[in-house]
């Protein structure tokens, strides 16, 4: 994923969801809605959360420091925890507080139309912002299945707005069906459960969020297929005998760090020690570009026992 693809998906989300936002919190005033209100406090989560990634975007890009030698790059995991965390507490739990309130204490919808009106151009607003989502989303993607991507992916801005817009889009359908559910039948009930409903979702959505986003956070190796091209680049080399063992690290979304220790022949000198390694690094780099930090460790390699260490790979180069 381009960083101008994710901000551009931001963008179109952010400017979708404050205009959603104002309409649904003019049809709560006229109409009294709770789920016009949960859905427009929704939007309103969302509207901030968009501002979050961007912001978590532009410090991410500062540079390396003292402080902080490895750079930036997780400042953009930080900022989509913390989205996470919004949609959970202001989204998800003011939704499910204020659908127990309005069973609680129910009051009848006034104005009636103009909710389902507000709710027809909410949805074909925030399908506009999902499918500009899904579109910048596509290249990196692949052909891993929406599951696998958002699970998988480093960056964490298209998945973030993908299950926003999902959760958004499912929870206009709780509100209308709420909303027209009350009017069909004269039960208010109804406009209190579907405001429950978009509750619970968000909640759940904002749980996988923060689930996802915590493992990106904590630290997270590189995929199998990318971690088999760097194996590749090393055992195309000749001066590599094998991969002793072998650890990698996303220090941000887009940059990855490798250290291994890797076998040398017996004879090999010092210069030429140092001349492979530079040619190492190049051909790692060229088959995967994030691996932007590399460590190499040259050793020479002896047999271990039958019981190697659990952390170890040994991968022999062929003859």
């Amino acid at each position: 994923m381009s960083s101008s693809g994710g901000t551009k998906a931001i963008i179109a989300a952010f400017l979708a969801n404050l205009g959603i936002a104002i309409t649904k919190f003019v049809a709560w005033f006229f109409s009294g809605s709770s789920s016009m209100l949960a859905e427009g406090v929704h939007s309103v989560a969302d509207s901030g959360n968009q501002l979050l990634l961007l912001l978590g975007g532009r410090k991410a890009k500062k540079a390396a420091d003292a402080e902080h030698p490895f750079g930036y790059g997780r400042e953009r995991y930080v900022y989509a925890f913390v989205v996470s965390i919004i949609l959970f507490s202001v989204g998800g739990v003011f939704s499910i507080y204020e659908g127990i309130d309005k069973l609680t204490h129910p009051h009848p919808l006034e104005n009636a139309w103009l909710p389902i009106l507000v709710l027809g151009i909410a949805i074909l607003l925030e399908g506009f912002s999902l499918r500009t989502a899904v579109k910048e989303s596509n290249p990196a993607r692949g052909r891993q299945s929406w599951v696998q991507f958002v699970r998988r992916a480093k960056q964490p801005e298209l998945p973030v707005v993908l299950l926003e817009d999902v959760a958004a889009l499912t929870g206009l359908v709780f509100a209308l069906a709420g909303v027209t559910l009350t009017i069909v039948t004269g039960d208010n009930v109804w406009d209190g459960v579907g405001t429950i409903a978009i509750g619970v979702l968000l909640v759940l959505v904002a749980i996988i969020l923060g689930v996802e986003t915590k493992s990106l956070l904590v630290g997270e190796g590189a995929e199998p297929d990318v971690v088999a091209k760097i194996l590749a680049a090393f055992n195309g080399h000749p001066q590599v005998e094998a991969v002793i063992h072998m650890k990698t690290l996303y220090l941000g979304p887009d940059e990855l760090m490798v250290a291994a220790k890797i076998a040398v022949p017996k004879a090999t000198r010092a210069a030429e020690i140092a001349t492979a390694i530079d040619a190492i690094e190049k051909d790692v780099r060229a088959a995967v570009p994030a691996a932007r930090v590399i460590y190499l460790e040259p050793d020479i390699y002896v047999a271990r026992d039958e019981h190697p260490s659990t952390d170890a790979i040994v991968i022999k180069s062929a003859d």
